[in-house]
Order: structure tokens, then C-alpha cells, then sequence
């Protein structure tokens, strides 16, 4: 296994199959934030320390007797370029904290790029799961085996009365950051979503866009999880979720359905346009791109489409974004030259699907 593969390769292996209510839940994850008792949180931590802890983890994986059956590979943030941090990021494979701020940071990636476990971000540890569709209680599992190993291997932080100890108050409790990637067109097109994102909230619940805390619901994508980390058990957290989230599957197929009866020629023609847009623009900039791409996604799903994958959103969205886009240029681009090659990109990818 090689590096080159995590930033070459627009989609992880564990994309490429297809989950329950993929039409809707492109992905589910589960984090899980944990520290290691002897040492200073890493807002206080020395340098040394934080290379004991690197050494530490990258020991107890190193012995052979890792829970999941994946082949595993330690990247060191200090040796990795900005660029293919970025890409990193883009790909969802760590957090922007621990590309732009964890100066003794590191990352260990599974082959299938399903499995991160972040060392030294806002937290010593921080175990990611991540599953196609809809199985956040299958992500859960699989996050659980990794953390009942490691607590094996390591003394965790934690108090009998509040649980796993913390940087951010937030995450005190269970550590468990549980969420969705959805595709809700519908619901932004009947503008339904404007009132389901304030009641969504009141079920301790945040919506966010596609690159969490901060970011933009780029090409009607939006990512829902918990706020709530103490009082309720991980079970609990992520059945909660997986209710609100359920709901919100059944809204968003009813409002498809909605728009088909009501708007099926003008919907049509908003697939197809965006598809002619993609299929043939020389500069595209990413807004634009992003928008669609969501159009000709809910083409496919609604079988105005024929012929492509549904994966095309997962991989264009990734492919098309700055950091990867600077990656295949080999090197840094003007915003002016990133929007050219972005089309070019859309329209060959686009022709490789035609030709298959």
C-alpha cells in the first residue's frame, strides 16, 4: 500500500458498494475521542510527549493482533505537503484541525479508507468509522471493536460519574460524534428544508454541510449528528439519530414524488440542462458544479438518467475540489485555472461513464 493511492484515488473502496437508502444517505460515520491518561490533552502537550504518544500507537498496532482485518499504514502530518493534507481532508480520511494545526500530528489510514484513527488532533485519539448508506449501528460496532482493543493496550482518561475525559467539553461523555451524509434535493427545492433544519436542533441534533463545522451544503448536501455526547449511552445517541434521519428520508422521497407530479417537465429539464452544462462547459467554478451535479444525481435517481453511476456525485464532488484538482495539476493553481481544469475533468470523467 502506498500513499500515492490515498491521494490519487478520487473514491474509497468502501464507496464503491452500495448501502441501504443510498439514494438519499450517501454515508455514515462514527468518531469516538479518546485520550491517554499520563499525558497532557494535546492543547498542553510537549513535543515529546506528543511523539511518545504517536510511538505508542503506532507500537500496539504494529503487533499484529488489530481487531479489523484491513491493512493499516501510519502517515506523519510533519511529513506530508499542504496539498496532500488537503486532499486528505477533501477525501473525509482527517479533520482540517489535525491537517492545519497539529503540528506533531498523525493518522492511520485502513486500505479501504473506511477506518481513520487520528493521533494528536483536538485529542490524543480519535477512532472514524465510515460505511456506504444508511449503518450507523454497523459504523458503531466496528468503531467499538477498535476502542475496546486500544483500551486493551492503553489507560484511557476517564471518570467513573461523566465517562471518557476530553479537550472540548462537548464531546465529554461517550466521545461519540455519530453522523449521516445525505443528498436532499428535494426538500431544498420545495424549500421544506428550511423548516426541518430548526426542528432537527430541538432533538439535540446539528445540521452542517458537506465538510462539517463551518462549511457549505455544497450541491444539497448536508450532514446531520448528535450534539449531545453526555447523558445517553452510544446505543441511545445513534438510535435517536437514526430516527431523525429515517424521517427525514421519508420527506425528501415524498417531496420527489411531489415534484415529479407536479413539475415532472421542468424538473426534467433542470437535469438535463445541468447534464448538457456539465458535459460541455470549459470553466466551471465549484458552486456551480456542485449544483449540477446534485441536479443529474437526482436524474439518476429518478431514472431520467440512464446509464450512470450513482456514484458519480461521491467521486466528482471529491475529484473536483481545489486540493485534488491541484494534485493531478501537480502543483498550485490560480482560482481561474482550477475552474478550467475542473471542467475538463467533469466532461472526460463524464465520457469514460459513456464509453463503458
Amino acid at each position: 500500500m502506498s500513499f500515492e493511492k490515498f491521494i490519487n484515488q478520487a473514491i474509497s473502496s468502501w464507496m464503491s458498494s452500495e448501502g441501504p437508502d443510498a439514494d438519499i444517505v450517501l454515508s455514515s460515520r462514527i468518531r469516538l475521542a479518546r485520550n491517554i491518561q499520563q499525558y497532557k490533552f494535546p492543547t498542553q502537550f510537549s513535543n515529546e510527549e506528543a511523539k511518545e504518544i504517536i510511538q505508542l500507537i503506532k507500537e500496539k498496532l504494529s503487533s499484529g493482533l488489530f481487531p479489523v482485518p484491513n491493512d493499516m499504514e501510519l502517515l506523519l502530518m510533519e511529513g506530508l505537503q499542504p496539498l496532500q493534507k488537503r486532499v486528505l481532508v477533501e477525501k473525509h480520511l482527517i479533520s482540517p484541525h489535525l491537517a492545519e494545526d497539529a503540528t506533531q500530528g498523525a493518522c492511520v489510514l485502513s486500505d479501504m479508507e473506511d477506518i481513520s484513527i487520528m493521533i494528536n488532533e483536538e485529542d490524543h485519539i480519535r477512532i472514524q468509522c465510515l460505511f456506504p448508506g444508511l449503518q450507523l449501528s454497523e459504523a458503531l460496532d466496528q468503531a467499538n471493536r477498535i476502542d475496546d482493543w486500544l483500551e486493551e493496550h492503553v489507560h484511557y482518561a476517564f471518570d467513573e460519574h461523566i465517562g471518557y475525559l476530553t479537550s472540548c467539553p462537548t464531546n465529554v461523555g461517550t466521545g461519540l460524534r455519530a453522523s449521516v451524509m445525505m443528498h436532499l434535493p428535494g426538500l431544498v427545492l420545495t424549500q421544506q428544508i428550511n423548516q426541518i433544519v430548526p426542528a432537527i436542533s430541538q432533538f439535540g441534533l446539528v445540521v452542517r454541510g458537506i465538510y462539517g463545522e463551518g462549511s457549505e451544503a455544497l450541491g444539497n448536501i448536508f450532514q446531520i449528528s448528535n450534539q449531545i455526547t453526555l447523558g445517553k449511552s452510544e446505543e441511545d445517541i445513534v438510535e435517536d439519530l437514526q430516527s431523525v434521519v429515517t424521517q427525514i428520508i421519508s420527506q425528501e422521497r415524498y417531496a420527489r414524488e411531489a415534484l415529479v407530479k407536479t413539475s415532472n417537465i421542468q424538473l426534467e429539464d433542470r437535469v438535463f440542462r445541468s447534464y448538457g452544462i456539465l458535459s460541455n462547459s470549459r470553466v466551471i467554478e465549484s458552486l456551480e458544479a456542485a449544483k449540477c451535479l446534485s441536479d443529474v444525481r437526482l436524474g439518476i435517481d429518478l431514472g431520467y438518467i440512464k446509464g450512470l453511476s450513482k456514484n458519480i456525485l461521491n467521486e466528482l464532488m471529491i475529484l473536483t475540489q481545489p486540493g485534488f484538482l491541484q494534485q493531478y495539476a501537480g502543483g498550485p493553481l490560480r482560482p481561474h485555472e482550477r475552474d478550467i481544469r475542473r471542467a475538463t475533468l467533469i466532461r472526460e470523467r463524464l465520457k469514460m461513464e459513456d464509453n463503458e
